[in-house]
């Protein structure tokens, strides 16, 4: 079993929120092409995927490793079962106009970062998007979540993305206020 579907099983997610995070939630209110691409990695149990649906946008798909959270979303949304996909995210070859973070970034291991902007620039349209939230808090070696900052994000993404936004999060929850950047950034 797998270390992420075993989280699940045991109630171990202390990241989830319980309901879509108010930063994205204003992000996606301003979005007004409903026919985007949009992919949610890592969305364990896919608030966002919910809020897009809800919304009017259809071609909004989901991959994690975990089947639970899958199986989750699945009995929300039993009319979007081709929308999930359970795999690793860095297998996905399919592209798309926009590709939400929320918590997944964070959960990796930060010597797999560069390969994440890699791959989340091969995963995108030309001037396809990568938005959502980054944490800013030092960076360890326990975790996850692991940190990270403005300045290594910076050194990160600017080789493939144009860095569109990256600010101080306005509207954080209460547990992740002064704790997390929002962003926007265009591949290049």
């Amino acid at each position: 079993m797998n270390y992420w579907e075993e989280r699940y099983l045991k109630g171990e997610t202390g990241w989830d929120a319980g309901t879509i995070t108010t930063p994205l939630k204003e992000y996606i209110n301003q979005l007004t092409d409903k026919n985007l691409k949009i992919l949610i990695p890592g969305a364990g149990n896919g608030y966002e995927f919910d809020y897009l649906i809800e919304k009017g946008f259809h071609n909004v798909f989901v991959v994690d490793i975990a089947k639970t959270p899958l199986e989750n979303i699945k009995k929300r949304k039993p009319e979007h079962i081709s929308n999930l996909i359970n795999a690793d995210f860095f297998s996905l070859t399919t592209t798309y106009d926009l590709i939400i973070e929320q918590t997944f970034f964070c959960a990796l291991p930060p010597e797999i970062r560069p390969q994440y902007a890699k791959k989340m620039a091969s995963l995108l349209n030309p001037k396809g998007k990568l938005a959502g939230l980054l944490f800013d808090f030092p960076l360890t070696n326990e975790g996850p979540p692991f940190g990270g900052s403005k300045t290594e994000y910076i050194n990160l993404f600017s080789n493939s993305f144009y860095l569109k936004t990256l600010e101080i999060a306005h509207n954080s929850i209460k547990p992740r206020e002064n704790k997390e950047l929002f962003f926007i950034f265009e591949v290049k």
